[in-house]
């Protein structure tokens, strides 16, 4: 339980100073804090100025990004973001889920440790800012933070670049608590065990079942897995561990990528094309597409899997297509979360 001393051989008229708590942030990719122009304008800058993101040369990317990826994008993006926008919360679903996911875990975790754990989230683009929840927990007084990032698979643009800015805001800290880094859990017995429950009961409600499951991750350049990137390989494992956890044929599951971005060649086969063609050459008129790379439902499952990616395997003669949502606030995940958490809090509660 975080309480109020002096410290150790201070005078008496030192200030007292909270200490005691353990943080857990818990970090999530982002949202526009609207989907008009410039709040857009100022959420894809920040996203695609990260060189995590998008690695080339300062002098040569940012003209382009300025001048003319900023003028024409934040329409585009804004249109598709007001498709899935709660307009009475007035956020989007990412926000949303992002925070009940936080809620559970922190009652999940407070029944476990009691009051010494304090559990937040931040967003690596936008609101709420990791700086800003790094010095609410210092100033909470946590002497040690867990930063855990929300990405099931490692990848240099999602993972690392939570992480660096985490330690970018441990540096403007005068008195830095200890802190740790949850690593990728692609693996983790718990999340895929939650991954096979939300297929079966998805399969469960449905009176045809789908003739394969489309495994869809976020793609990212090729030449990223060339220079040393796991991501590739880790969301190849994750779904052979659904697959055999499900206990299916290879035959019934595949693994795709999406949401491709600029000119280079991207990790393959593309879920927009590769969905087209199970319809047109393989005659698969009944799939399911679930996204295991997501923590929570975003753009990139409900405006892009749902709709860009649905009508792509309509136009091509497909018929059913069921989208198996990300696992969210379920209670499956929640466990398998705190789990990970708790792991990764070793020595530091009781």
């Amino acid at each position: 339980m975080s309480h109020e001393t002096r410290p150790q051989h201070a005078p008496a008229d030192h200030p007292k100073i909270k200490s005691g708590k353990t943080g857990i942030l818990v970090a999530n990719l982002g949202t526009p804090d609207d989907y008009t122009y410039w709040p857009m304008r100022r959420y894809l800058n920040e996203f695609l100025s990260d060189q995590r993101v998008i690695d080339y040369p300062w002098w040569k990317w940012q003209p382009i990004l300025q001048l003319i990826i900023l003028t024409k994008r934040p329409f585009s993006s804004g249109k598709a973001y007001e498709s899935i926008w709660d307009k009475e919360r007035g956020e989007s679903p990412l926000m949303t889920i992002t925070r009940d996911q936080t809620e559970k875990l922190s009652e999940t975790l407070t029944e476990r440790h009691g009051e010494q754990v304090m559990v937040d989230f931040c967003m690596r683009y936008g609101n709420p800012s990791t700086k800003s929840k790094v010095r609410e927990m210092v100033a909470a007084g946590c002497e040690r933070i867990l930063f855990f990032p929300l990405y099931p698979q490692y990848a240099g643009a999602t993972t690392a670049t939570a992480n660096d800015q985490f330690f970018r805001a441990l540096m403007d800290e005068k008195w830095q608590p200890a802190s740790r880094t949850v690593p990728a859990y692609f693996n983790h017995p718990s999340y895929i065990d939650a991954l096979a429950a939300s297929v079966e009961k998805a399969y469960a409600a449905q009176d045809e079942k789908p003739e394969l499951l489309v495994v869809s991750y976020h793609g990212m350049p090729k030449r990223y897995l060339m220079e040393g990137d796991p991501y590739h390989c880790q969301c190849q494992k994750t779904t052979r561990l659904l697959q055999e956890k499900l206990g299916w044929e290879k035959t019934r599951i595949t693994t795709t990528f999406q949401s491709q971005f600029g000119p280079e060649d991207w990790l393959r086969p593309y879920t927009v094309e590769e969905v087209a063609r199970l319809a047109k050459e393989d005659g698969k008129k009944n799939i399911a597409v679930i996204a295991p790379a997501f923590s929570s439902d975003c753009i990139e499952t409900l405006e892009e899997i749902n709709e860009e990616i649905f009508e792509s395997f309509e136009e091509a003669g497909g018929e059913k297509f069921l989208y198996i949502p990300c696992l969210n606030a379920e209670d499956a995940h929640i466990h398998a979360l705190s789990n990970i958490i708790d792991e990764n809090l070793g020595g530091w509660v009781d």
